[in-house]
This record gives structure tokens, sequence and C-alpha cells, in this order.
């Protein structure tokens, strides 16, 4: 399936640039959902935000994939690429708390990644869940 392998890479761009608390939520089993994934990531600063879509940017172009379309760039708080088939959501911490997508969408399936760039999948959604909600992401 090329949208999960799409999903995981944008994860692995979001972890080398340090993208913290990052997750991949498979939607594809949600009949209503927007999109087959999201992934999910928490940043520490607007330049943090900024410089993870450059990077996704750049090596779009560099390895021929589509550019994805691009909002809140000029927000601080939550930026949002859109490929179609799966939509990654940079967050500034307070942002990820605030607007909860991982609670909005707990049907989904939910995965990390791990340092390695393996997918884990989180079996204790419940518990993740409750640590976003403190922890803002």
């Amino acid at each position: 399936m090329f949208s999960k392998a799409l999903a995981k890479w944008v994860a692995l761009v979001a972890q080398e640039k340090l993208g913290k608390d990052i997750l991949i939520v498979d939607l594809t089993s949600i009949e209503s959902a927007p999109t087959d994934f999201f992934v999910i990531c928490s940043c520490d600063s607007d330049v943090q935000m900024r410089a993870i879509v450059d990077e996704i940017e750049i090596r779009c172009k560099k390895e021929h994939l589509p550019k994805p379309k691009v909002e809140g760039i000029n927000s601080s708080y939550w930026i949002l690429l859109d490929f179609f088939d799966i939509v990654f959501h940079i967050f500034h911490y307070q942002a990820r708390k605030f607007y909860n997508l991982e609670r909005l969408w707990s049907d989904g399936s939910f995965y990390k990644i791990s340092e390695t760039g393996r997918l884990i999948p989180v079996r204790n959604k419940s518990k993740l869940l409750a640590e976003f909600e403190q922890n803002g992401g």
C-alpha cells in the first residue's frame, strides 16, 4: 500500500528533523475518514515546524514525489501537509493538546516509529491518549 509507505516516509523525515511524539494513525478502516493516514508530530518552535516542512518539500522534489498542499505555514501552532492519501499534522505542543486529533480519531490503528525506522503498533491506546492529554503530545 503506497499510502502506508508514504506515511512512514513522512514520519521518518520528521524524526530526522527532531519532531517529537510522532504518531501514525491508520484510518483505512473508518468509512467516513477524510484520508487513509494521519501522521502527527509535535515541535518545540515554529522554526522547527518550518524546518520539517522545508525538508519534506526538498525531499519530495528530489524523490519525484508530488508536492503536498501546505496549510498554516504562517501559523506558529499547526501546519498541515496534505498528500491526499495521507495528511501530516505538525503541531506546537499546546495546539496538539488543544485539538487532540488522537482522541477524535481513536477508532483508527495507532503506530509509533522506532529509532531504527520500524512501525510499532500501539497496543494500549487509552494510556497513550491519557499521556497526550496530560503532556500535550
